[in-house]
């Protein structure tokens, strides 16, 4: 009779079990299993029976009571794992990045003046010339006409690294490698092209301020050929001055001064007001850099004929000229990454530079 109600017991635990909700399955648990459940009686009342009723009794409840902890635990499970999905998909948040406010980036201004300088020196037939950071005290120094013992060495707060090589402070050397590569391919031949090149990049020195930095940017130009005179030099620099600052006007002078790499010498000025540091206005004079007729030691250490060739260079520190033209006071901001200033100083990447027909 006990086999025939506990039997019955279980077909009706089990799919009513199936089909429990969350708060009826918790119902049924302690209907069934809970201290005064119906298969928890069941086995409280094998203390009344024999030994061998008690045994056979209890396999077949302990049998049933495990099918229905199973059932019980399997639709835990299923509602458990529904409530999740439904709690997912209730409070689902996008945790991706979200899209920057600004939808495009900024150039940074030496960026932006290197894109310039491409531009407006390409119009002119310039190419560019690049080199390494890391020179040879020869390619740097005495090619240059600095020797080891000459006073200029000491003005320019060198890097030194093993051996004979150094950070380089200008980009003259890829002016010496230039010319080495040039007089190997073409200052043999009767009429050989010449060498019209701009080199910008990194140089270093030894210094830190409000105007200074250990690491700065330089563009430098060389012009080597036959019957290259002071007036191209000149010429060169106030077009590329006048279109660089947007002044058609602007007043360039060059003023007498010694540079070892070139002879004679030229500091190149341009015009401002010293009281509202206007440029092209005012009686006042800024140094905007250095240039001259290329020494002829310089073209002789380069295996150059300086009877046969002649050529100008000059060179300009980039910082330099893009504060004057965004009106930025301090070198330093330029390397603090802060994108404030950024977006202040910065330019379109979509804006092309000046002169882009040079590109």
């Amino acid at each position: 009779m006990q086999s025939n109600h506990l039997k019955g017991l279980v077909e009706t635990a089990l799919p009513a079990i199936a089909a429990a909700d969350a708060a009826s399955l918790e119902e049924l648990r302690v209907s069934l299993l809970g201290k005064n459940g119906n298969v928890t009686l069941l086995l409280k009342s094998l203390g009344g029976m024999d030994a061998e009723a008690r045994k056979t009794a209890g396999a077949e409840i302990n049998h049933a009571k495990m099918q229905i902890t199973d059932a019980l635990s399997a639709r835990r499970a299923v509602l458990d794992s529904q409530a999740l999905e439904q709690k997912l998909a209730a409070e689902r948040i996008d945790v991706t990045q979200p899209p920057r406010p600004d939808s495009a980036g900024a150039l940074h201004p030496l960026s932006r003046t290197q894109e310039e300088l491409a531009a407006i020196f390409a119009a002119m037939g310039f190419a560019i010339a690049e080199g390494p950071d890391i020179e040879s005290d020869w390619n740097n120094f005495s090619a240059l006409n600095i020797p080891s013992h000459h006073p200029a060495r000491a003005m320019m707060d060198t890097f030194y690294l093993t051996g004979d090589q150094v950070l380089r402070t200008h980009t003259s050397p890829v002016q010496i490698r230039t010319m080495l590569e040039w007089a190997k391919t073409e200052g043999l031949g009767e009429s050989p092209a010449p060498i019209r090149i701009i080199v910008p990049g990194r140089t270093f020195r030894a210094d830190h301020d409000a105007t200074h930095s250990p690491m700065f940017h330089q563009c430098e130009g060389l012009v080597i050929g036959q019957g290259i005179t002071l007036g191209h030099l000149k010429g060169c620099l106030i077009d590329f001055l006048r279109a660089y600052f947007g002044l058609p006007e602007l007043p360039v002078r060059l003023r007498s001064s010694y540079f070892p790499f070139t002879e004679p010498s030229m500091e190149v000025d341009i015009g401002w007001n010293r009281k509202t540091g206007e440029l092209g206005g005012g009686t006042d004079w800024l140094e905007i850099g250095g240039s001259g007729m290329v020494h002829p030691n310089v073209l002789a250490n380069c295996g150059i004929d300086p009877r046969r060739f002649q050529g100008f260079a000059f060179g300009m520190g980039l910082e330099r000229i893009t504060m004057l033209k965004h009106g930025i006071a301090d070198l330093r901001l330029f390397y603090e990454s802060d994108v404030r200033w950024l977006r202040h100083y910065g330019a379109s990447p979509l804006t092309p530079a000046s002169l882009h027909e040079g590109l």
